[in-house]
């Protein structure tokens, strides 16, 4: 009888101090989120402040814009290769050249790209500034309309980091775009992204933008002619998702120089800099984050002042996941990326040496961004046994639901709202109405997705099996408007 009391007695304890803890760590990310908020907001309005009054001609125009190397791997793209190449060959800007890495293609990738754009093997001085894959061989055109375009073949190095860095090797300019090939970049992206690099007095290394999904948009050779949210469910909570974390998330982040993260699908970067922190890690299963982290952590124990800015603009249209088994493997890579971060870097959190990043940043990753998935887990189980042994209480635990429920819902209609106030990328009301009618099912139908993708991604982690990054499949912008989008595995 004693025993069975006390077994009640600690049951009971324990369950209030969990329900505390659950109370306050959600009280604490709301809070963290409606301050990202405010950040953000003051960013895009600052943003939107100085665009007002930038002539981006006087850019186009001037001597003193550096050069840019635009970095695009390509693997088995055969599909694709040709119109992403001419549209990437056509943006605009002075200086620029593109390198199309063939990371080792099996299809003929290579064979399109030599026959459309009349190429020849070169001889190229080839320095191995970052340590890669063998390349093969240097391609440029004999035609003089083509005569930005180098294309590299090199061995496969069975991740996109290992051809990014083989580009950065061939690039010539001081600064490079990295970015995909299967990604519709708007045609004044340069002008906009090198903008931070020229304005800021501090250095800056990196600069990222925003991206949206392409699903449903029409699209026609390589050019994005209308924005138009998915029509499939799972794209379209994806666009949910990128609307909210890249216009509430990372610029808030930008505005307080925290941020780590600039998208492998979009990113201008310092290349002095890329390669004195050693450049792309091809072990990584989040090698844009791990990157961005290097990079700061490189001017950081140097002492060398610098900043990490983004834009509000949406300069990128990428095809998302349509299908679930593609969607797993995605989410399962991320999350495995995120706790191997984390991990490579420990030493950063918590250390002020490394200043807003290891004071704010990654603490915030570690508890809010990692932890987040288990504390879940852990809360359905607990209110689970709370409810079949009778010891629930209903009425603190509804409130809860309701109030982080509510919360999620609110600041996903806000984000959307505000994205189309700000910019106006729809072009019907109907269209954003629609996208805030998915903020009401996304916690019930979404959100669990990504938890049991993250919990799995850890899992693969933590027992050291196999994640194998996959193959992309698609049919090909050209050959299809206001059609889905193939399922495509790329890492965004």
């Amino acid at each position: 009888m004693l025993l069975n009391f006390t077994i009640s007695h600690l049951w009971h304890l324990l369950q209030s101090l969990y329900e505390g803890f659950i109370f306050y760590y959600a009280a604490a990310i709301m809070s963290l989120y409606v301050i990202l908020a405010i950040f953000s907001a003051l960013a895009i309005r600052q943003f939107k402040r100085r665009n007002s009054f930038v002539d981006y001609k006087s850019i186009l125009n001037s001597p003193h814009a550096p050069g840019i190397s635009v970095i695009a791997p390509a693997y088995n793209e055969g599909a694709t290769i040709i119109d992403n190449v001419h549209s990437l060959l056509t943006l605009n800007y002075a200086k620029f050249e593109v390198i199309i890495v063939n990371d080792g293609s099996t299809d003929d990738t290579l064979e399109k790209l030599i026959r459309e754009f009349e190429l020849v093997p070169v001889k190229f001085d080839y320095q191995e500034r970052i340590v890669t894959r063998p390349v093969k061989r240097v391609f440029r055109s004999t035609n003089p309309a083509f005569s930005k375009l180098i294309v590299v073949d090199k061995e496969n190095g069975k991740s996109k980091a290992d051809a990014s860095n083989a580009g950065i090797n061939v690039a010539s300019y001081p600064l490079f775009l990295c970015t995909d090939v299967d990604c519709i970049i708007e045609k004044n992206t340069l002008l906009h992204m090198v903008k931070p690099f020229l304005e800021e007095e501090i250095r800056v290394i990196a600069v990222g933008a925003t991206i949206r999904i392409a699903n449903s948009c029409e699209v026609d050779q390589g050019v994005l002619l209308r924005v138009i949210p998915p029509k499939k469910l799972l794209p379209r909570f994806q666009e949910l998702e990128y609307i909210r974390s890249f216009l509430l998330g990372r610029m808030a982040w930008s505005q307080m120089n925290g941020l780590i993260i600039v998208s492998g699908g979009l990113g201008l970067f310092d290349k002095e800099i890329v390669i004195k922190a050693g450049g792309y890690d091809h072990t990584s299963f989040a090698e844009d984050m791990e990157m961005i982290t290097r990079m700061r952590r490189y001017m950081e124990e140097n002492k060398l002042p610098y900043r990490v800015r983004y834009i509000p603009n949406s300069q990128c249209w990428t095809e998302g996941p349509s299908t679930l088994k593609v969607f797993s493997k995605q989410r399962t890579r991320w999350a495995r990326g995120l706790i191997q971060c984390l991990t490579v870097h420990r030493r950063v959190i918590g250390n002020p040496k490394y200043g807003i990043m290891g004071l704010l940043t990654y603490p915030y990753m570690v508890l809010f961004e990692w932890l987040a998935p288990f504390l879940e887990i852990t809360g359905l189980i607990f209110y689970v046994v709370s409810g079949l042994t009778g010891s629930i209480n209903w009425t603190h635990t509804l409130i809860l639901l309701l109030y982080v429920y509510s919360f999620s819902v609110a600041i996903t209609t806000i984000a959307v709202l505000w994205d189309q106030l700000t910019f106006k990328y729809y072009d019907s009301i109907w269209q954003v109405i629609g996208l805030c009618a998915m903020a009401i099912v996304e916690p019930i139908l979404y959100h669990p997705l990504n938890v049991f993708f993250s919990i799995r991604g850890n899992y693969f982690y933590f027992t050291g099996k196999k994640l194998a990054w996959g193959n992309m499949s698609r049919q090909g912008f050209a050959r299809r408007q206001m059609a889905q989008a193939q399922p495509s595995e790329a890492s965004t």
